[in-house]
């Protein structure tokens, strides 16, 4: 057996398996999601406002045609005895509306590229001097579902694709809460507080009339350690790049792997 291809085809899975997510914590709200609404009445558990600020959310994420946008996440691990362990990671994105993106996710064990033109999508591990690209033609929402649906792989931060369309999970969400207001950096924001499933999640939203989410954290309720996530999102909204960089072009030294497509049952 040739152990050189043999060594690529691991790298190929392991850029599968892994993918690109930055963490449990990245994972896309309608997946992972919503903090606690004990507060509100037993009566009316969903707050219309609350549910009003993700729409407008949405609808404000959905008008911005060009974008940078980072995240820092701090996400724990549980060990057996119920000992938690924090990691941490980064993400950082630039995003041309429909169907553009270049992604670069780094954490101490990995660092990992995407790469989106709109007909074509490469994910890329320097350290490996390993790629893989699939043909593609899709908007940035529908990369994210199948990106995630055929190879497993989560794009960070995938859910300002979808919050502001018909995908976004607002039917899914049992208890929606208004927790006042608080300072994320230098931006005052709303508070919000979900329920949905096994999850809590939080979310601040700049007030005003271009509402942006500056940080979100998810509680995982189906373990008794509840473990959580925090993201904090940065945003430029005047970026400088070129459209030169969604065109991948593989560095020298690199090898082309085949990606494996995720088993289905």
């Amino acid at each position: 057996m040739d152990m050189h291809q043999t060594g690529r085809r691991a790298v190929a899975s392991a850029l599968t398996a892994v993918g690109l997510c930055i963490g449990a914590g990245a994972a896309t709200a309608q997946q992972t999601a919503p903090a606690s609404a004990a507060a509100q009445p037993a009566t009316n558990p969903v707050a219309p406002g609350a549910m009003q600020a993700l729409k407008d959310m949405g609808a404000h994420l959905q008008s911005l045609s060009r974008f940078q946008v980072t995240t820092e996440l701090t996400g724990e691990r549980v060990l057996a005895d119920g000992q938690k362990l924090q990691h941490t990671a980064t993400a950082s994105m630039d995003v041309v509306r429909p169907n553009k993106l270049r992604a670069r996710m780094v954490s101490p064990r990995s660092e990992r590229e995407l790469v989106f033109d709109g007909k074509s999508v490469t994910l890329f591990t320097p350290a490996q001097k390993y790629y893989s690209t699939v043909e593609l033609v899709d908007t940035l929402g529908g990369l994210t579902s199948r990106l995630q649906e055929k190879f497993g792989v989560e794009v960070p931060l995938s859910d300002l694709f979808v919050w502001g369309t018909p995908a976004a999970p607002i039917d899914k969400i049992q208890s929606a809460m208004n927790a006042g207001q608080d300072f994320v950096g230098a931006d005052l924001c709303d508070h919000y507080a979900f329920r949905q499933g096994n999850y809590d999640w939080q979310i601040w939203i700049t007030t005003g009339s271009k509402p942006l989410p500056r940080k979100v954290v998810i509680t995982n309720r189906a373990d008794e350690a509840r473990p959580q996530s925090v993201s904090l999102i940065s945003w430029n909204l005047k970026p400088t790049f070129k459209d030169s960089i969604f065109a991948f072009t593989p560095p020298k030294g690199t090898s082309r792997v085949e990606i494996v497509p995720v088993k289905t049952k």
